[in-house]
């Protein structure tokens, strides 16, 4: 099964402040693409602390690029709502018995109070109710090692397998230092 399972709307949905998950449709791009920016690039990004701002300028998506994540087959950008506002996203893709964890934004000025960790768990429960998925994987910049730890709390672990950055291609922005490579991390679910 390709294709994510809507939840049913509850009076516990509906109470204010909950958050809801649901799969985005090409309607979503407009707001998936600032969302994404704003928790990586920029002065807006240094709100939070999942920032890129000091090791790349320029864009972290484009409409193009959030626009396939949404229409590739086996792929899932799950949008994360609260009082209706789209306050988070992440991509899932199905990769045989493995799950792929991506493009993960939270809002900066709601970093750091327990939503990502929800949202993680989430996906987790997704990939495994969707596609029997035995383990997540996903692609950190080396760097990054604040962010690593945090992914490392949460059962991921690194396995010392990198791969280049994509220097030179600016639609994954520019970099301001020469070192950047991305370690796949992985999960096991069952």
């Amino acid at each position: 099964m390709d294709t994510a399972t809507p939840v049913p709307e509850t009076a516990e949905s509906r109470r204010p402040g909950t958050v809801t998950y649901r799969q985005a449709v090409l309607d979503d791009v407009p707001v998936v693409v600032p969302l994404v920016e704003s928790a990586y690039r920029g002065d807006a990004s240094r709100a939070g602390w999942t920032t890129e701002a000091d090791l790349l300028d320029g864009q972290r998506t484009d409409p193009e690029g959030v626009a396939a994540v949404i229409s590739a087959p086996g792929s899932v950008l799950l949008l994360v709502e609260r009082d209706g506002e789209t306050v988070a996203c992440c991509q899932l893709e199905h990769r045989g018995e493995t799950a792929y964890f991506g493009m993960f934004a939270v809002r900066p000025e709601l970093q750091g109070a327990g939503l990502g960790k929800q949202i993680i768990a989430e996906a987790e429960r997704r990939v495994r109710a969707l596609w029997d998925a035995r383990e997540m994987h996903m692609t950190v910049i080396t760097a990054r090692e604040e962010l690593i730890a945090w992914y490392e709390r949460r059962g991921y672990r690194r396995t010392g397998e990198t791969s280049p950055f994509p220097y030179g291609d600016e639609r994954f922005g520019l970099p301001r230092r020469d070192d950047l490579r991305f370690e796949l991390l992985v999960k096991p679910l069952v």
